[in-house]
């Protein structure tokens, strides 16, 4: 059976291909400026580095074979992303049920989340030894299994501390699926054809996070919270059988010698901490996460309470508006070309800082449409522009370092902002929430202009 790809996305993705130039690609979307910052030669090779953020760039392989066809292998790696993503934030919706069942505060039950965020935060700078020394598919299937036991587990959780230890669980396999394959996109297909598959890769991403939030919320709102587990672990285990099926095995490459991969190491990171416009770009990231998460976790109490007492699937349809990244990243990613970095780092931070405000409306199409909406489309330009920034901060030979700090950061602030926001609920429930968003975003504008101060205005 052949998988038909959408011809709308596809040609979508080919006139953004197009408009890449050759010696910099600009990759329309969020998870491809990570891509591009990590390329440590000089000048940028027109592959993609890995994303992988604790190790060396991807080796130019001279032969590449793959291409859009056959369909199937660009297929499983779409099937990557879904299920990297249909996992992690999956109990979003679930909270307001939590905080009933368990007896939980509203900071209790956040934890659910900031476990899987901080796994992933603890667990990105170190798997990409594993994919240097062993075969990039068998970490990605072995990954993909391994993640479907803790969430099927996660089903038989007696209280609310054993739910939280299998969601970090969780999040420790997630980095061996979503960093391995993007290096193996890099390594195994053609040059002309890389950015075309991470825009379809990235999609996926976005897809994955979507269903996931909905399909916990219906499933708990008719059959209970412990089937939506069962359900998610039973179809990420699919999802490995898929990609077994369709991923290749990949090229053969040369090893790295033991240490070679840590490089430049433990002294590189520390000097990281001493360059200004590396700490202003880590902030960013930090802060753009806790945005993201803390809005749409607490977000949900609110929606939960009067006027708007949405059901638990009521509140899995307001993640829709997550696939505003769909069109919103490759938006900013050419927004980012024509007005500088600097500029497009202010404009989304006063998007996210006015959706935030307008979610305190008392209209639910209003929270959702332009108060979420604007929150995405603010965070997504800002983490497309923080990664693109990343590559002038980062000195040369440093690059994938910072780049594995920068990702640390930018998860360590969705595990602050799944438990900070909840000691702030109890002062002033969601009005004392967006308070603390809109401080957060003003730190941020001001860390931006001050550290980005030498970043020219326009990319070109």
């Amino acid at each position: 059976m052949r998988l038909r790809v959408g011809p709308c996305l596809i040609s979508l993705y080919r006139r953004s291909l197009r408009c890449a130039s050759t010696t910099t690609p600009r990759l329309p979307s969020l998870l491809q400026r990570h891509l591009s910052c990590l390329v440590d030669s000089t000048p940028p090779t027109p592959g993609l580095a890995a994303a992988n953020p604790a190790l060396e760039t991807l080796p130019e392989h001279p032969h590449p074979h793959l291409g859009l066809r056959p369909v199937r292998p660009v297929a499983a790696v779409c099937i990557c992303g879904i299920f990297a993503f249909l996992n992690l934030y999956s109990t979003q919706p679930l909270l307001p049920l939590f905080a009933h069942l368990f007896r939980a505060s509203e900071a209790a039950v956040g934890l659910t989340i900031s476990a899987s965020t901080l796994g992933v935060a603890l667990a990105a700078p170190i798997c990409g030894a594993l994919t240097e020394r062993l075969s990039r598919k068998r970490v990605i299937v072995v990954s993909t299994v391994l993640l479907a036991v803790p969430t099927l587990l996660a089903a038989t959780s007696p209280g609310l501390h054993t739910l939280i230890f299998w969601r970090f669980i969780q999040g420790l396999a997630l980095p061996g699926i979503f960093a391995t394959v993007i290096t193996y996109v890099g390594e195994e297909w053609r040059r002309e054809t890389i950015a075309l598959v991470m825009s379809l890769y990235v999609s996926s991403t976005a897809l994955g996070g979507f269903l996931g939030r909905f399909l916990s919320g219906l499933i708990a709102d008719t059959l209970g919270w412990r089937w939506s587990f069962v359900a998610l672990g039973l179809l990420t285990l699919l999802g490995a059988c898929f990609i077994a099926r369709w991923l290749p095995h990949g090229s053969q490459r040369s090893l790295s010698a033991p240490g070679e991969a840590a490089r430049p190491g433990f002294r590189m990171a520390l000097r990281h901490f001493r360059n200004t416009r590396l700490l202003a770009t880590f902030t960013v990231g930090f802060g753009m996460l806790f945005t993201l998460v803390s809005t749409f976790t607490y977000v949900t109490f609110y929606l939960a309470d009067p006027p708007f007492r949405l059901s638990t699937f009521g509140l899995s349809n307001i993640f829709a508006i997550y696939l505003v990244g769909l069109a919103v990243t490759p938006l900013g990613g050419y927004l980012i070309t024509r007005v500088g970095m600097r500029r497009g780092i202010l404009l989304a931070i006063t998007l996210g800082a006015t959706g935030a405000a307008i979610t305190l409306s008392h209209s639910l199409w209003i929270v959702i449409l332009p108060g979420l909406g604007l929150v995405c489309s603010g965070v997504f330009i800002a983490q497309s522009t923080a990664a693109s920034y990343l590559r002038v901060a980062a000195p040369p030979g440093g690059r994938v370092s910072a780049a594995g700090l920068y990702i640390a950061c930018y998860y360590i602030g969705g595990t602050v902002g799944g438990v900070v926001p909840g000691w702030v609920w109890r002062i002033g429930h969601w009005p004392a929430c967006v308070a603390l968003t809109e401080a957060v975003l003003l730190i941020l504008l001001v860390v931006a202009l001050a550290g980005w101060r030498n970043v020219a205005w326009s990319t070109h």
